[in-house]
């Protein structure tokens, strides 16, 4: 089984993404929590990382898509993997299948978690996190994944399965939807 949750920040991503890889003993591949380890642990691909983001700059697709091709391949074929944070944009999942589509572990189906901006900005600000999470930061943050991410829907609709879910509701019950539409899906063979 190879998932991929898109989501607006606060949709719960990282959440869901946990809960699925436990209940299908698959791994959760966060890409942020991968860019984030390379980078303690001062790999060649981490010290490419850090140039970036030390100048300010977002870290290029090519080094992201490398960074990601051996936890995925290995994740395939250890079971399946849930993928977390990338790709965000249409080139990125562009780039991505053609990466992973001649090794055969690209993406099977694609969960977006629906969640209306009110609720979302409401999230991020209990969050707390500081300037991180200011009013205008998360406006400008929603405002990107309105431009930036929100193609990928279509684009996985007319590619994998593609399905959406409210993601207004408790954690386990976005999950046993989550759950009950995977079991729909004639690619995987999901117990009940």
């Amino acid at each position: 089984m190879r998932l991929l949750l898109i989501g607006a920040p606060g949709s719960g991503k990282g959440t869901q993404a946990e809960r699925l890889a436990e209940r299908f003993n698959i791994t959760h591949i966060s890409s942020g929590d991968l860019l984030r380890q390379h980078v303690r642990d001062q790999t060649s691909i981490g010290q490419t990382i850090k140039a970036y983001v030390d100048a300010g700059d977002l870290v290029p697709d090519s080094v992201v898509l490398d960074m990601l091709r051996k936890p995925v391949v290995a994740a395939a074929e250890s079971g399946g993997y849930v993928l977390d944070g990338f790709p965000r944009t249409v080139d990125q999942a562009k780039a991505a299948f053609e990466v992973a589509h001649p090794l055969g572990v690209e993406v099977q189906a694609a969960v977006h978690l629906d969640v209306p901006d009110e609720e979302l900005i409401r999230r991020l600000l209990a969050r707390g996190r500081g300037s991180d999470d200011s009013a205008e930061v998360i406006a400008h943050r929603l405002q990107v994944y309105r431009e930036k991410t929100i193609p990928l829907l279509e684009y996985y609709a007319g590619r994998e399965w593609m399905f959406a879910v409210d993601g207004t509701r408790p954690p386990g019950q976005v999950h046993e939807d989550i759950v009950t539409r995977l079991r729909k899906l004639a690619a995987f063979d999901i117990p009940d």
